[in-house]
């Protein structure tokens, strides 16, 4: 018969104090490896943030640099190129002819709501587009929506009634404006800036933009932050700051990233020629 091997007597097993001070310590180990991924990881969000704010930041800077630097280009006498207000946030709005579409009425309208008997071709403008139809001789002019283009006849129907009956020879041209704001009404917690054609409503331009400031350098080298007269301003010095909070947050998740500011000017190259 076998007997037990004397190596085993002098054996034992692992006591629950052993066991419990694995546990302590393999706790311990697993929360500082916690910790670590999550401070890493909201470090990279932060810095994630920062990268897409900014490039975000020069992207808006480009486009607004691109209409303000068209403003007041080949625009009817009477229309301001640029109009500002000096708000916190601030607005501005730039008016500039985009291409060369324009054409004059072949004859006096009958009435205030008549079609636009025009010459030349109509087809450069487009069913439901904002025109700009004015006297060139008073300089009086109005916005207008264009309700259908009627290329067999060279007219323009219209959806609402002119404030007057233009005389032949009257010009209707092709406009841009745009207005831009930054609304931080509708949800202060993610503001947004805006922008608005003539007759349409506002659209998001761009998110997570906490504040916009304009600045005009005039003629005579002083800068204001609003210009009397707009035929003096020479640059336009714009500045974009982005939001804290950005859209899709949630529970404050990559808080504490902090609102940067860019800068940037432009000058006006159809003013004070």
């Amino acid at each position: 018969m076998c007997k037990p091997s004397n190596k085993l007597r002098g054996l034992r097993g692992i006591s629950l104090v052993e066991v419990m001070i694995a546990l302590v310590l393999t706790g311990i180990v697993a929360t500082a490896v916690m910790r670590l991924f999550t401070t890493q990881h909201q470090n990279y969000l932060v810095q994630d943030r920062v990268v897409n704010a900014q490039q975000s930041a020069r992207a808006i800077i480009d486009a607004l640099v691109r209409h303000v630097r068209m403003a007041g280009f080949d625009i009817p006498i009477g229309v301001a190129p640029l109009q500002a207000a000096n708000t916190d946030p601030d607005t501005i709005v730039v008016t500039y002819s985009p291409d060369d579409c324009e054409v004059y009425l072949a004859a006096d309208m009958s009435s205030e709501g008549s079609a636009l008997e025009c010459t030349g071709d109509v087809s450069c403008f487009s069913d439901g587009q904002w025109a700009y139809i004015y006297d060139p001789a008073s300089g009086d002019g109005e916005w207008f929506e264009i309700s259908s283009v009627q290329t067999g006849s060279l007219s323009l129907q219209h959806t609402s009634v002119l404030n007057r009956a233009y005389s032949q020879n009257a010009i209707i041209t092709s406009l841009a404006q745009a207005k831009f704001y930054v609304d931080n009404q509708t949800d202060t917690e993610h503001p947004t800036l805006m922008v608005q054609t003539p007759g349409g409503t506002p659209l998001v331009y761009a998110e997570g933009i906490a504040d916009v400031q304009f600045r005009y350098r005039l003629a005579n080298g002083t800068v204001v932050d609003y210009p009397i007269l707009v035929d003096d301003v020479r640059e336009v010095q714009i500045s974009v700051t982005c939001a804290e909070n950005q859209p899709g947050d949630e529970d404050g998740e990559a808080a504490g990233s902090p609102e940067r500011t860019f800068a940037s000017a432009v000058c006006l190259r159809n003013l004070g020629l």
